[in-house]
């Protein structure tokens, strides 16, 4: 199979062998790929190593069949998004959180479009905490994992948003008890995140702990940028 100008974005890359590397990819409509970059860490090597670089927006190709083929051609489509301090830490983890939760070779032209658009946000300057959760809600909806976000997961009735609700997994949210119930959440926070809109400022803790949980439940483990964030 050989694939040409695919739009994509590299996640990650680590050295492989002598004069090669390894890619972790999010394409626009193959999901995520591992490629091989041969003798691209030669000094004089045919393909420029600065083009393989994370939140550098790309056109790939390959060639091969598997979970692992190899590089073909690479070019720049646009100049790197310029991010740094927390901004380039919220990428980082945005790369991490697409390398932990999606599968190769599943496609998501969706996801692919967010991931961009969210890079866009952060570079505008845009609230990264609520950057971040809008990512996190619409990943989980692509892969099949979308959160009850408007009505109570016991008996279907609107949610109140004066009421506080804890999020259990695979149900929704229901009426917060006691802390045993886990992340405490203001309903005036699940539905702003449901509508898209940004909550009041003292909602966005709470929100971030419970999509914590929700891609806990999916992962072995944790993220590493998790440390990283507030």
């Amino acid at each position: 199979m050989r694939i040409e100008q695919q739009p994509a974005f590299v996640l990650h890359a680590r050295a492989y062998r002598e004069t090669s590397l390894l890619l972790e990819c999010l394409t626009r409509d193959h999901g995520r790929v591992g490629l091989v970059a041969r003798g691209v860490r030669r000094e004089r090597g045919r393909t420029p190593r600065a083009l393989l670089q994370p939140l550098l927006p790309i056109r790939l190709g390959w060639s091969g069949r598997g979970e692992l083929a190899t590089l073909t051609q690479v070019e720049a489509t646009a100049p790197g998004i310029g991010l740094a301090g927390d901004a380039l830490l919220c990428a980082l983890y945005l790369n991490e959180l697409v390398l932990r939760m999606t599968p190769r070779l599943d496609p998501h032209p969706h996801l692919f479009d967010d991931y961009a658009e969210t890079l866009v946000r952060l570079a505008r300057g845009e609230t990264q905490t609520w950057t971040l959760r809008r990512f996190e809600r619409d990943l989980l909806a692509h892969l099949g994992y979308a959160l009850v976000l408007d009505v109570d997961g016991d008996d279907g009735a609107p949610l109140d948003a004066e009421r506080d609700y804890a999020y259990r997994h695979e149900h929704g949210p229901v009426p917060w008890r006691d802390a045993r119930d886990g992340v405490r959440v203001r309903g005036a926070a699940l539905l702003a995140l449901a509508r898209d809109e940004m909550p009041a400022s003292e909602h966005l803790p709470s929100l971030r702990r419970l999509m914590r949980a929700a891609i806990a439940a999916h992962i072995d483990g944790e993220l590493r940028s998790w440390s990283m964030l507030v």
